[in-house]
C-alpha cells in the first residue's frame, strides 16, 4: 500500500460491503475481463477473461472426454416448426426468444429462432442417426453461444448472448438415462470443488422451477459472498418425451421398436461470475490457480540491479518448464503498481526476487487470498510452488465453506422463516409439503425462491414451514441471481 499506484487502484474498486452489484462491475471492468458492447445486452470478453473461460473449457472438456462424450456442433437457427415440435419446452422459452424474419431483403417464409438451447436440433439430427440399440448411447456435446432476450442484464450473471456449453445424449433405458443425469451433475460438482474451489449443494430442483419439457432437473447450487445463490450447472432427465415429439425410435434387442430416453446438461460463463463473487475482495479477482490464466507472477525487485533481471528470468524459465502458466514482468512500472496490478488481475502467486533475495538464496512467493509471505530457498522453488498453489486453492475453498456455514439457517415455522429471509442473505433449510401454492405463498411474501431439494436430506420438523401440512421434504431456499 506503500505506492500509489496500488493505493490508487483499490480507491477505484467500490468496497463490496458498501455496494456488492458496484464492487462486482467494477471488478468486471478494472480487472479487464469485458467491455460493453453496442449491442443491448451483449459484452465483449476481453482476452484475460476469455482465457479463463478457456482454462474452464479445457478442464471440463477433459472430463467429459474422460466419459466418453464427443463433440458436435449444431447450427445457431431453429425453424419454428421444429421449435413448436414440443409443447412444454416451447412455451418454457416462448419469452426470450430471438427471430429471425429476414434474410438479406426478402422475408422468409418460415421464421427462424436464434438458438436459446438445442434440444430440437439435436432430435432433429438423431432421427437420422439412431435406428437400432446398437446405436445407443449417443453422447454428445458442443461449445457454442446461446441467445436468450433478457430483460435485466449483468454480465456474465445474465447476458443476451452466453458462452456455454451443453451435453445432450439419447439412451436406450430409462434407468441409464437417469445415470447419465446424475453422472454429469458430480462432474459438474467435482469440477467446482477440485478447479473452481467452490463449494455446492447438489440437489433435484422443484417441479415449479424445473427445465422446460423436464421430467426431472437436478442442479449444482453455490452461495455467493453476499449470501445470494447462483445457480451453477443443471443436467435435466427428459425421458422419452422429446424423443416421441420427434418420432425417434429404435429396434431394440427383441426386435420391438423403442423411443429412446434422453437427457440434456450445460454449464456456462455464468460461472466466471461465480468464481469472482465467490473469491473476489475489494482489491479486485482472486482466482482458483486451476483456472488462472497467470498462476505465477515473477516480479524482480530493484531490477536495475546487476543480475536481477537474469535470475527473475532463470526462475521464470525453471516455472515455465514446469508446466506453471507464469508470466515476468520485466516491464519499468515501479514494484508497488506491478503489485497493485496483479492483485487486481487476481494472480494466485507472486514471486518476488531483489539483490538481497539473489545473495541469501532464496526469493519470497506472497499468496493473492491472504498475503502471506513465504520465504523460499531457490533450490527448493520447484517443490515449494505446486504447494503454495495448492494452498491458495484449499484457502479459496475453506473460506468459502465458512461463508456457506455462516450464511445457512434453519426455519421451524413460516414466522421463524419470514424474519430470517427479512435479516438475511443465505440459504434456509426449512420443511415443504410439496404443494407449490406454498412455494408461491414462500416466494410472493419473502422474496426467497427454492433452491433444491438436497440428495443429503434433514428432517427439521413433521410440518410444513408454510402451511403447516405434513411436510415431504426439506428444501434449501434462498434469493437468487
Amino acid at each position: 500500500m506503500a505506492q500509489n499506484g496500488q493505493k490508487k487502484m483499490v480507491e477505484e474498486i467500490t468496497s463490496m460491503n458498501e455496494d456488492f452489484a458496484k464492487w462486482y462491475t467494477d471488478v468486471v471492468k478494472k480487472a479487464e475481463l469485458i467491455d460493453y458492447s453496442s449491442v443491448r445486452g451483449c459484452m465483449v470478453i476481453r482476452p484475460y477473461g476469455y482465457a479463463i473461460w478457456e482454462n474452464i473449457q479445457k478442464d471440463l472438456d477433459a472430463r467429459f472426454k474422460a466419459t466418453g462424450h464427443e463433440n458436435v456442433y449444431m447450427p445457431m437457427f431453429i425453424p419454428e416448426s421444429l421449435l413448436q415440435k414440443e409443447k412444454d419446452h416451447v412455451e418454457g422459452f416462448a419469452p426470450e426468444v430471438a427471430w429471425v424474419t429476414h434474410g438479406g431483403s426478402e422475408k422468409l417464409t418460415e421464421r427462424l429462432c436464434v438458438r436459446p438451447t438445442s434440444e430440437t436440433l439435436f432430435c432433429d439430427h438423431y432421427k437420422n442417426v439412431i435406428h437400432s440399440y446398437r446405436d445407443l448411447p449417443k453422447l454428445y456435446n458442443q461449445w457454442c453461444s446461446v441467445v436468450r432476450w433478457e430483460k435485466t442484464t449483468r454480465p456474465f450473471l445474465r447476458s443476451v448472448e452466453f458462452l456455454w456449453q451443453e451435453g445432450h445424449t439419447m439412451h436406450e433405458t430409462e434407468e441409464e438415462a437417469r445415470e447419465e443425469t446424475l453422472q454429469m451433475l458430480n462432474i459438474y460438482a467435482d469440477f467446482c470443488k477440485e478447479s473452481l474451489a467452490i463449494p455446492v449443494l447438489k440437489g433435484q430442483k422443484t417441479k415449479k422451477e424445473q427445465f422446460a419439457g423436464a421430467e426431472a432437473t437436478y442442479t449444482i447450487e453455490a452461495m455467493m459472498h453476499d449470501g445470494v445463490a447462483l445457480q451453477s450447472g443443471t443436467s435435466h432427465y427428459f425421458g422419452d418425451g422429446f424423443a416421441r415429439a420427434f418420432d425417434i425410435t429404435f429396434t431394440g434387442r427383441d426386435n420391438k421398436l423403442y423411443y429412446p430416453h434422453q437427457t440434456s446438461w450445460g454449464v456456462s460463463t455464468r460461472l466466471i461470475g461465480g468464481i469472482i463473487m465467490t473469491h473476489g475482495d475489494d482489491n479486485g479477482l482472486v482466482l482458483p490457480p486451476a483456472i488462472a490464466p497467470v498462476q505465477v507472477v515473477v516480479i524482480p525487485i530493484a531490477q536495475h540491479k546487476p543480475g536481477v533481471l537474469e535470475k527473475a528470468g532463470e526462475l521464470y524459465e525453471t516455472l515455465k518448464a514446469q508446466g506453471i502458466r507464469v508470466k515476468l514482468d520485466d516491464t519499468d512500472n515501479s514494484p508497488g503498481w506491478k503489485f497493485a496490478e496483479y492483485e487486481m488481475k487476481g494472480v494466485p502467486l507472486r514471486l518476488e526476487i531483489g539483490p538481497k533475495d539473489m545473495e541469501a538464496g532464496q526469493c519470497v512467493l506472497v499468496r493473492r487470498d491472504n498475503r502471506e509471505k513465504i520465504t523460499v530457498r531457490l533450490e527448493e522453488l520447484s517443490s515449494a510452488v505446486p504447494a503454495a498453489l495448492q494452498a491458495v486453492h484449499d484457502g479459496l475453498y475453506e473460506r468459502a465453506l465458512e461463508n456457506r456455514r455462516n450464511r445457512t439457517y434453519t426455519a421451524h415455522d413460516f414466522e421463524e422463516f419470514t424474519a430470517i429471509a427479512k435479516e438475511h442473505n443465505g440459504f434456509i433449510k426449512a420443511m415443504w409439503c410439496g404443494d407449490e401454492a406454498c412455494e408461491d405463498k414462500i416466494k410472493e411474501l419473502t422474496g426467497v425462491k427454492s433452491r433444491c431439494i438436497p440428495f443429503e436430506e434433514e428432517h427439521i420438523s413433521d410440518r410444513c414451514v408454510c402451511c403447516g401440512k405434513p411436510a415431504t421434504k426439506m428444501v434449501y431456499w434462498g434469493r437468487q441471481y
